[in-house]
């Protein structure tokens, strides 16, 4: 997409279901394999009572949304503030929705506002992103 195609309010969204096997090849990947992301008896333990996903893992689906959706291929994620406001479990469907807030035309620029809810309707994370458009 080019910046000239974006208007303020243009939004998508993007779903998918949190699963074990996510969860366990962020941990390979990243190497956190804290016990609340990778063992059951001791997330059982916890506030959560059950194993959560990576919040960045979460949060890395925003770079799928980015690069692939809105604005798409030709776009480069520079900035990001994320709240995470809620623990995404295993088994979670998590919906990915990103809003053009402001565009920054002298800089090809676009401020994302970004928001993530589970299947109950849930915010999980909150946020504002930042795009830079390379066309």
């Amino acid at each position: 997409m080019k910046f000239a195609e974006l208007f303020v309010g243009k939004s998508v969204e993007r779903t998918r279901e949190m699963t074990e096997s996510l969860v366990n090849a962020y941990a390979e990947l990243t190497g956190d394999f804290s016990p609340v992301h990778v063992d059951e008896a001791a997330a059982a333990k916890t506030r959560f009572g059950t194993r959560i996903a990576h919040g960045m893992l979460s949060a890395g689906i925003l770079s799928a949304t980015f690069g692939m959706d809105l604005p798409g291929p030709g776009s480069i994620w520079v900035a990001q503030a994320l709240k995470f406001k809620a623990p995404v479990k295993i088994g979670d469907t998590i919906t990915w929705r990103v809003t053009v807030k402001e565009l920054v035309a002298e800089k090809k620029r676009a401020v994302l506002s970004t928001v993530c809810r589970n299947q109950r309707g849930e915010t999980v994370i909150e946020g504002e992103g930042t795009i830079l458009l390379l066309e």
